[in-house]
């Protein structure tokens, strides 16, 4: 085969479609199926194409890449490769931007009603044998209440339109994105501290930065309104998670719907997953069928444009 290309890890059900297509242009796809720096860094030194989904490729690891041409996520977030070394080293970082918007946006909406309709905290009592309204009579209609967006991208456009459904009022705090591209959706642009300050259901859509980690913290939950409910879909890391377990231990917040934390590797531990205002899912939101197919077909024609000394279509770097 007359190029490498080596694939870290990935969720994808098997790897006959990825083996394939790659033969086809005469790249043998090498599988080593872990996380480790150190095998990383053995594995992609000789490699044409790093291929990534949760594993992280360090500076370290990208240092020792003798001819990678690119690296590619499987997935939207890129917080888990050095960018900054990779563009040094003039090493192109693709993602797929657009493959799960529907599947996210629709389990952000799930998110949301699960918590304000007390789903989990039901079901888990039905199923001990209780069946009983008890300690739950406080839940809200959602109809004119007020649904705070941080991040007005792809994915929660998506949202706005389908909560709009419920009657919601929608404000959205983005600074990339002008009052216009708001209102064409019935949003209104607001600053963070009236997102903050004003929703009774705040949902987080926002890439993880060094502005963004961890801004979700003791000052940021302070601000809320009592009773809000706050929804992540996007990347643990944005959440102080021990600030976040007070506010929903103190009822500051009525609950929380997290599909995302900051370590998704060992959840053993994590008070947040036994809490029991919290509803917490695997980093789910991108699944279905549609979805993952999608993502594999987006990866590969890219990976296929780079190995033809083509311009790819996602390029986080350019």
């Amino acid at each position: 085969m007359a190029y490498k290309v080596v694939l870290t890890d990935h969720v994808y059900p098997d790897l006959e479609y990825e083996k394939k297509t790659l033969a086809s242009a005469g790249a043998e796809l090498v599988f080593i199926d872990t996380k480790d720096e150190a095998e990383i860094v053995k594995a992609a030194a000789d490699a044409d194409i790093v291929i990534t989904c949760y594993a992280n490729i360090t500076a370290n690891v990208i240092k020792g890449m003798e001819k990678c041409k690119s690296i590619s996520k499987t997935g939207i977030g890129v917080n888990n490769i050095d960018i900054r070394q990779a563009s040094a080293q003039g090493i192109r970082v693709l993602n797929v931007p657009d493959y799960c918007i529907e599947e996210v946006s629709d389990h952000a909406v799930a998110l949301m009603l699960g918590v304000a309709r007390r789903i989990g905290t039901f079901n888990n009592a039905t199923h001990k044998g209780i069946w009983s309204l008890e300690g739950n009579r406080d839940m809200i209609r959602l109809r004119s209440k007020i649904l705070g967006l941080l991040g007005f991208g792809r994915t929660a456009k998506l949202t706005a339109q389908k909560m709009k459904g419920f009657g919601m009022e929608i404000l959205a705090y983005d600074p990339y994105v002008d009052a216009e591209q708001c209102s064409a959706l019935g949003v209104k642009k607001a600053e963070l501290n009236e997102v903050v300050e004003k929703s009774h259901i705040i949902s987080i859509n926002l890439p993880l930065t060094e502005e963004t980690e961890g801004m979700v913290n003791d000052d940021f939950l302070s601000r809320v309104r009592d009773g809000a409910i706050l929804v992540n879909t996007a990347r643990g890391g944005l959440i102080n998670e021990p600030a976040l377990l007070k506010a929903l231990q103190s009822g500051k917040l009525t609950g929380a719907g997290l599909d995302v934390l900051v370590n998704e590797a060992d959840t053993s531990d994590n008070p947040l997953c036994r809490q029991e205002n919290a509803v917490v899912t695997p980093h789910a939101a991108f699944c279905s069928v549609e979805a993952t197919q999608e993502l594999r077909e987006k990866i590969m024609a890219d990976v296929l444009l780079v190995l033809e000394g083509k311009e790819p279509k996602n390029q986080v770097n350019r």
